[in-house]
């Protein structure tokens, strides 16, 4: 079983911020799905699998998760 993510900030991999809203369910297929927000630009919302957001990368000498957990600053 994939470990799903908990609501909060992440990075990508190449670096773009993203805050995780929730996991949710497909509703035809049962497939967990990410509902997150993208950090910049227009904010838009999208969904991606569970499966794929939790995957590793390994690409340009990167080797590690397609996304990280971030914590926000304490200023």
């Amino acid at each position: 079983m994939t470990d799903e993510p908990t609501p909060g900030q992440y990075a990508h991999f190449k670096g773009a911020p993203y805050e995780v809203l929730e996991v949710a369910t497909h509703s035809e297929t049962g497939e967990r799905v990410v509902v997150y927000r993208q950090g910049y630009g227009d904010r838009a919302l999208w969904v991606r699998p569970v499966a794929m957001w939790s995957e590793r990368v390994q690409r340009d000498g990167y080797d590690g998760p397609r996304f990280r957990r971030v914590e926000p600053d304490a200023s």
